[in-house]
């Protein structure tokens, strides 16, 4: 019996769909063990086992380890603002999501910074992440910095990524083991600082 254009159409769009599922697990697989390993511990092989496929798979769809993380990179961005979201000005619960953000992502983001003079392609992937982390700090704020003058408003944002970064969720939570409460806390009172320094007239002599 022949094929139809519309059976041969459902078929194409079959295998097409099952590829991206495919694609999916490999992706989630990854980045499941992303999170509690060290990039450069993660093999080809345990990505494909997890995934339910072949190594000869995740080659010719991702061509190896690096371009797999290459891949991952927009899949964990939107898991990061989907946990990020809220209203704005919604200082408390902006300072929540972060705490929850990175202590989802955290401890991965800090091996894969300290690996990053090792592994060029780490380099690429962060310097993506740190200008979305810049992006993101201006949606959130972007009603509290938008009154500011140009300047004043750069040098907010810039205090603003500072105290929002992953060193700081570092120091508060694994360094002096403050619990999650406590932490959100602080970057509560550290956002409101930093708001409020920009937000007020330049003391005398202060320097720019």
């Amino acid at each position: 019996m022949k094929s139809t254009p519309a059976t041969r159409r459902y078929s194409q769009g079959a295998r097409a769909q099952s590829a991206l599922e495919t694609a999916r697990r490999i992706v989630d697989a990854f980045l499941a063990l992303l999170m509690t390993q060290w990039f450069d511990e993660i093999t080809l092989d345990r990505v494909a086992a997890d995934a339910g496929v072949t190594v000869q798979t995740v080659v010719r769809r991702f061509g190896g380890k690096e371009g797999l993380l290459a891949a991952s990179v927009k899949t964990l961005s939107d898991q990061i603002h989907a946990q990020r979201a809220t209203p704005q000005g919604d200082i408390g619960r902006v300072a929540a999501g972060v705490i929850a953000d990175y202590e989802k992502t955290g401890d991965a983001v800090i091996r894969l910074l300290a690996l990053e003079p090792r592994h060029p392609a780490l380099k690429e992937v962060l310097d993506i992440g740190r200008g979305e982390h810049r992006d993101w700090v201006a949606s959130a704020f972007s009603q509290m910095l938008g009154a500011l003058p140009a300047a004043a408003r750069e040098r907010a944002l810039d205090a603003l990524i500072t105290v929002t970064d992953v060193y700081v969720w570092k120091l508060l939570r694994r360094d002096m083991g403050r619990s999650v409460p406590a932490a959100t806390a602080v970057l509560k009172r550290l956002i409101h600082a930093a708001i409020s320094e920009f937000s007020t007239t330049p003391r005398s002599g202060e320097m720019s």
